[in-house]
């Protein structure tokens, strides 16, 4: 910040009242040098904080007890009352789930029970707030312990110090418990481990048991209900006179049998007419009563036809000895003729026989075709009230398998109650731990240090934020609303050097020298006989802004001009000497007679003057411009402070008739919004800012 400025090549432009928000990050850091008092405070107060914490909080230690959560649970039975499938997502949700069981009231108030954590002064420890009550409305502290409150204490506190989780994929949960003592935190941890797999173990058989409870009760009604089916079926049946036997009906196993008596009947009836059409056939064609069946199984037609065929040899023997006029020939074939006759006779009776077969055959099969004809006019007749008969016996069915359903899942259920089925165990118990929870004290003071340091420069923005300062060029000249013609360095706040010697010395005054150049090179018209230079600035920048207008006063001097420096801060300025600037001002004084030796033979100062003058703002334009003409004649450059122009309203006589308007803001201290109100004020009073003079934070 202490080099040369970079010298704007563009007209002098108006005000600019947007606010840019970006933060270069060179500002960023301006932010943070400027603010280094907080964000170093708020760093040390965190360390001391976070060391007397580690100091004072007593070490706490963690145990883990870890539990196997097994998503398929354990089929005891094979209609189970918890399911078996696994889920979708391979049990985490079911694993996730219990998470929140282990943390639940009925397990942790198992464990306390099972711990008497209620005697333990670590978790059922009386509030401050509930021992001042007692005292102020004068109980006894033990009124305050009700079992009750106790309990919610306790639990309170054991929940505070629990943490269950599950572990990264597995399905095994964690249970931690944090407690002052190593052993009473291993302990903790063993006792809701066990707590949980107790609460579970019960949760299970009291489902078994509530479940057994809820089926017995309904298998009074479900044997009611199946009574009634079955007296609905027996009155049915009783009232429509439909007997049963062997679960069918009297009538149509009757049916039944009839049509296959009549099937066997028709085909006796069959097989009887043909054998007599077979017969009388060959009685009618006179062919051998050989051909049928009916006379080879004739034992008499068998016995004639062997007569017949030992006849036939004789006579055939008979004829080649005899000669076919034989008596005892011809006595032979007699005898043949009369056994043809014997056969024929034979075969008659069978044929009669047979007919009388056929018709009883016949007479049986009407018979019971007639029985058939009965039996199915009955049975028509009670078709419709079968309907009825087969829908209550459905009932009945459906009501008998369900009672059978309810008593067997009954008689399962209560079994299972008696059955340990849970699915979990503890893998890993407790042990003691060894090493304190938490990271070391120094460790905890370094992280509150380098956290105070985040902390404190988040709070270093916000204020920053807030009230935003000037950090750089490029901020002032858009809240000027015109260039930054230098920045000088920070080292001009220490005093005027009276030998004006040295390396800084010659850099400022070369510095303001370039100032002072582009000045009157940027003038594109006169408003006064002579160089007048305002200078303005905040009211809390008055001591920057005085050693400015006096530097650029001996800048000037030390390049062979004649500067008249004047004090124009009308509303803070004291009253001095006896004629002054308000003397001129008012008209009651010259320049001549208001004109005070300086430090230097080149340099003439005016005071504020004013002891006894009265300045009329009317005529203060009119002699502005007197002032000016009086000074052309023995002065080459006017520096003018002006002070702040927002308080300073009396001095826009000077602001209007001045060459160039400078604002003087120091870097990280000014507010930009001051910068503006100076801009605003010099524009109300008819003129904008020809440039700002920066003074930088460092040498």
């Amino acid at each position: 910040m202490g080099g040369w400025a970079q010298l704007s090549n563009d007209g002098v432009e108006g005000p600019s009242h947007a606010e840019d928000s970006s933060v270069e990050l060179g500002e960023l850091k301006g932010i943070l040098v400027h603010r280094r008092g907080l964000i170093l405070g708020t760093a040390v107060l965190l360390a001391v904080l976070a060391l007397v914490y580690g100091l004072v909080t007593p070490p706490l230690y963690s145990a883990t007890a870890e539990i196997l959560i097994d998503p398929r649970d354990r089929q005891i039975v094979s209609n189970a009352i918890n399911p078996s499938t696994l889920s979708p997502d391979g049990g985490i949700t079911q694993v996730e789930s219990q998470v929140a069981v282990v943390q639940s009231n009925s397990v942790l108030l198992r464990a306390i029970e099972m711990a008497n954590l209620t005697a333990d002064p670590h978790f059922n420890r009386v509030s401050f707030l509930s021992r001042l009550k007692a005292r102020l409305l004068g109980q006894p502290l033990d009124a305050e312990r009700s079992k009750d409150e106790a309990t919610a204490r306790t639990l309170d506190q054991l929940r505070r110090n629990l943490s269950v989780k599950r572990a990264d994929k597995v399905l095994v949960i964690d249970v931690t418990v944090t407690a002052q003592e190593p052993a009473e935190a291993a302990r903790l941890a063993n006792i809701i481990a066990d707590s949980y797999l107790a609460d579970q173990s019960d949760a299970r058989a009291d489902a078994s048991r509530d479940a057994a409870g809820a089926l017995t009760a309904r298998l009074a009604e479900q044997r009611a209900a199946v009574q009634a089916a079955e007296d609905a079926v027996e009155k049915y049946r009783n009232d429509n006179n439909l007997i049963s036997a062997g679960g069918v009906l009297v009538s149509d196993q009757a049916l039944a049998d009839i049509n296959t008596q009549l099937a066997n009947a028709r085909n006796v009836t069959a097989y009887q007419k043909a054998r007599v059409d077979q017969i009388q056939s060959i009685i009618a064609s006179g062919r051998t009563p050989d051909a049928t069946g009916e006379v080879m199984r004739s034992t008499v037609i068998s016995s004639l036809r062997d007569r017949e065929a030992a006849l036939d040899q004789r006579i055939s023997e008979m004829t080649l000895q005899l000669g076919a006029r034989h008596p005892t020939l011809q006595a032979a074939q007699a005898q043949k003729v009369g056994i043809e006759r014997q056969i024929r006779t034979e075969l008659a009776r069978i044929a009669a026989s047979a007919t009388a077969d056929y018709n009883w055959a016949k007479a049986a099969e009407d018979e019971l075709k007639t029985r058939q004809a009965t039996l199915e006019s009955q049975t028509r007749a009670t078709d419709q009230v079968q309907v009825r008969l087969r829908e209550l016996e459905r009932d009945r069915d459906a009501v008998r398998e369900v009672y059978a359903n309810y008593l067997k899942r009954s008689q399962e259920v209560r079994e299972q109650s008696n059955i340990d089925s849970t699915n979990a165990r503890v893998i890993s118990r407790a042990i003691v731990p060894i090493d304190k929870k938490g990271p070391p004290t120094p460790l905890l003071a370094v992280a509150g240090f380098f956290g105070g340091l985040g902390l404190g420069a988040a709070l270093a923005l916000l204020v920053e934020y807030a009230s935003p300062t000037a950090l750089s060029e490029r901020q002032v000249r858009q809240a000027a609303g015109a260039p930054v013609l230098a920045v000088l360095p920070g080292s001009i706040l220490r005093g005027r050097q009276p030998a004006r010697a040295g390396r800084r010395a010659r850099n400022l005054s070369g510095l303001l020298g370039l100032v002072l150049r582009r000045l009157s090179t940027s003038r594109r018209e006169r408003r006064s006989p002579v160089s007048v230079v305002l200078l303005c600035s905040a009211e809390a920048d008055a001591r920057a802004r005085g050693r400015v207008a006096s530097e650029l006063a001996a800048t000037a001097a030390s390049r062979g001009e004649r500067v008249l420096l004047i004090d124009a801060d009308l509303m803070h300025s004291r009253a001095q000497g006896p004629a002054g600037l308000i003397d001129v001002l008012s008209g009651e004084s010259r320049l001549s007679n208001a004109v005070q030796d300086c430090y230097d033979d080149q340099v003439r100062f005016m005071a504020i003057g004013g002891d006894r003058a009265v300045l009329k703002e009317r005529d203060a334009l009119r002699f502005t411009e007197r002032l000016w003409m009086d000074a052309a004649d023995s002065f080459d450059i006017v520096v003018v402070d002006a002070g702040d122009l927002t308080t300073n309203l009396r001095a826009s006589a000077l602001v209007a008739t001045a060459e160039d308007i400078l604002v003087v803001a120091r870097l990280r201290s000014t507010p930009l919004e001051a910068i503006r109100a100076q801009a605003t004020a010099a524009g109300v009073m008819g003129r904008d800012l020809s440039g700002a003079l920066v003074i930088g934070a460092g040498r």
